[in-house]
């Protein structure tokens, strides 16, 4: 079972931990409990696990906003801070790091202290615990021959995994992951992959760089796509053309009917007060649209011109270019389960295209100021050579770092979204480089040894060992176990051993070069041999570490931060302790590594390789934090936090900040703001959970800051 529920050693109460999310909270309750399986149907939701207890009091160490439904499923309310008489119930808690349902009979009352979240009920009651993990697999594989065609039935299905063709699809947990793809020679469909009939067609003309940029569309709106000369998408009595510039108004569409999904799900389930729906002046009938077809509903968005609704619309978090080629058909399902922009770009500059610059003068490392040494030569080879320093890489002597002569590099064109990703041949600069084998290592879930989050730092360098200190860094949770060990000049055959070894993140600080990383006994090349890696994801802090880094994704890692270039050592410390602490507070790569570069000119030498979605545990909100914050006047702060989709809380989670100088809610991705917040508040606000803060445009941490 990948839900492991027992009672917690330290209080009273139950540790659960979730072995496919690496996900891991502690229940408490006001006396000791044993709990007893029993049985899922006693909640209105579905549960992976469900146990009982007996106690008077629930209690989670976070602020989350409980739902109250009755007996029947009928919302009676939602909030942090109520009370409702005795009555048969089922209720829900969000954000937990699982789902998380409680069932039973009673009268209760719900309070928020400090940074806990409390139900209390009107004496000791049997209640019924039920969670859910907030992983996603595909239903199944369809097999599908490559030519676009043949690949326009294939996709067609994707909209088999939406739990319902409702608004409330835009829900992160309602949309399911698409069937994979696998090349074949003819179509093959497992029975129960069989898309709802919504009504939504979509034409374009049967080559990969017209099919790419749809195929987010056909899932969300479970389309059927078809070939046709003029690029469009159509419904009962209505059509939408994708021309000119199909990537642009496929993009523009889906960004466009999201939003209004968003706010018309209001109408639903979920009554709430959005944001959104009060900045957004258009004159539609919200209720009408929500009990609409889909195909109408759909109709009715198309309708609405872009340049209406843009102000309002969020920052999309990711766009994928996908270069429009065959061999990157097994890729789409993972990328319109993103709900990913697509571009499809038949041809690319390379460094140095079109400005003037050369390929090597473009990925030079910056000269080092002085007094700074880069990570690229040994310490023996550095001293030998006057003033020229050390740098992240072994690199042969007069050498600073390695290119390998057959990297093939790629500038893709600037995005206007958060992330930025690269499917397709060659190393791309800026953008993260995704690979089918680490997008399906997250769909891969092994036997579980250890229920604690494992992070190793290794240290090849005693010149760099002020970075080993990020170890202190790792596991500041209160509610999280960490493992956390630092080992220091790993020999070969011990790095082998370590590298095969069950680690959830791998912080690697010392030198890399065309040998390999460096060992007191020579070089061990992760590209060569036959070894088994066990980490799950890295950062190679290494001059030019991307062909090692490489090397780790193609024997089984999810994902990792690597260089492409030379690195000084002293921004590449500064910036190891800042991917230490992103991804200690639940970050994925992709989004800690943006964060990074927001401080760090220097940032934009690292890329993401992999999966960038991949995170080592949850943070206590749910979605990634950042936030800005600037003094309105002597007591009061003006405060901006963007939230990101982070994991299972992927686009369209709700989300609220906890002030109370606002009660809105939002969906993500979210830029919130509020201005005025009172010190005291503010302070207050601050010491709820360690997450990023950008103070007059300089990075900090809310467990560290001072507002004196």
């Amino acid at each position: 079972m990948s839900i492991e529920i027992v009672p917690s050693e330290a209080h009273d109460g139950l540790t659960v931990t979730d072995h496919i999310e690496h996900t891991q909270f502690v229940l408490y309750t006001d006396r000791p409990v044993d709990p007893t399986p029993d049985d899922a149907d006693a909640h209105y939701f579905p549960v992976g696990a469900s146990v009982s207890v007996e106690t008077g009091v629930i209690e989670i160490p976070r602020l989350a906003a409980v739902e109250a439904r009755s007996g029947d499923g009928t919302l009676v309310t939602r909030g942090d801070d109520y009370s409702l008489p005795t009555g048969e119930y089922r209720v829900g808690i969000d954000p937990a790091p699982t789902k998380l349902y409680a069932s039973f009979r009673s009268a209760f009352s719900v309070t928020t202290t400090d940074r806990t979240t409390r139900i209390e009920f009107d004496g000791p009651r049997s209640v019924s615990l039920g969670f859910r993990s907030l992983h996603q697999v595909p239903a199944g594989t369809i097999g599908t021959p490559t030519d676009p065609e043949s690949l326009m039935r294939a996709v067609s299905l994707f909209g088999s995994a939406l739990q319902t063709t409702s608004p409330e699809r835009s829900f992160p947990t309602l949309r399911g992951h698409p069937p994979l793809l696998e090349p074949a020679d003819e179509l093959s469909v497992p029975e129960h992959v069989t898309p709802p009939d919504s009504g939504v067609r979509i034409v374009v003309p049967p080559e990969y760089r017209s099919l790419y940029p749809v195929v987010p569309l056909a899932y969300y709106f479970a389309a059927e796509v078809v070939p046709g000369e003029h690029p469009r998408i159509t419904g009962d009595g209505w059509s939408h053309s994708l021309e000119p510039d199909l990537e642009r108004r496929a993009a523009e569409l889906l960004r466009r009917s999201f939003h209004l999904d968003c706010i018309t799900r209001t109408e639903g389930f979920y009554p709430i007060d959005l944001h959104e729906r009060a900045a957004t002046d258009l004159d539609l009938d919200w209720a009408a649209l929500y009990d609409a077809p889909l195909a109408e509903r759909l109709g009715e968005h198309a309708a609405v011109p872009f340049e209406r609704v843009e102000p309002e619309l969020p920052q999309w978090t990711l766009t994928t270019d996908v270069r429009p080629a065959a061999e990157n058909v097994e890729m789409l399902p993972f990328i319109a389960g993103e709900l990913s922009l697509v571009r499809s770009p038949e041809t690319v500059r390379r460094p140095g295209e079109s400005d003037g610059e050369r390929t090597a003068g473009f990925l030079r490392a910056p000269e080092p100021g002085a007094g700074e040494f880069f990570r690229g030569g040994t310490g023996l080879e550095a001293s030998a050579a006057e003033g020229a320093g050390l740098a992240r890489g072994a690199a042969r002597r007069g050498v600073h770092g390695f290119i390998p002569d057959d990297a093939d590099f790629v500038r893709p064109e600037p995005v206007e979204t958060v992330e930025h990703a690269w499917v397709g041949d060659g190393v791309p600069l800026g953008a993260n480089k995704a690979t089918l084998d680490a997008y399906r290592s997250r769909l891969e879930v092994g036997p579980v040894e250890q229920s604690r989050i494992s992070v190793l730092v290794v240290c090849n360098d005693e010149l760099m060992r002020e970075e080993g200190d990020v170890a202190e860094l790792y596991g500041l949770r209160d509610i999280v176990q960490f493992d956390i060990e630092v080992r220091y000049d790993l020999t070969r055959e011990e790095l082998r051993t370590t590298l095969g070894a069950d680690v959830d993140f791998l912080h690697y600080i010392g030198h890399v070069d065309e040998r390999g990383m460096q060992c007191p006994d020579g070089f061990l090349d992760l590209r060569e041999g036959t070894f088994d890696v066990g980490v799950d994801a890295f950062l190679l802090n290494a001059c030019q570490s991307y062909e090692q880094g490489a090397a780790l994704i193609d024997r089984g890692s999810r994902g990792g931060i690597v260089t492409l270039t030379d690195v000084p050592n002293s921004p590449a410390t500064r910036l190891g302790r800042i991917i230490a602490r992103l991804m200690n507070s639940g970050f994925n790569l992709r989004t800690a590594l943006h964060v990074a570069q927001r401080e760090l000119i220097t940032g934009n030498q690292y890329i993401v390789v992999g999966d960038g979605g991949t995170t080592i545990c949850q943070n206590r909100s749910g979605v990634a934090l950042v936030i800005d914050s600037k003094r309105a006047d002597e007591d009061r702060w003006d405060v901006i936090a963007d939230a990101f989709p982070n994991g299972p809380y992927g686009i369209g989670t709700m989300t609220y900040l906890n002030l109370s100088s606002t009660d809105t809610n939002y969906y993500v991705p979210a830029e919130m703001r509020v201005e005025g917040v009172p010190r005291s508040e503010f302070l207050d606000f601050l010491n709820l959970e360690t997450v990023p803060i950008f103070v007059d445009g300089d990075l900090a941490w809310t467990d560290e800051l001072s507002l004196d």
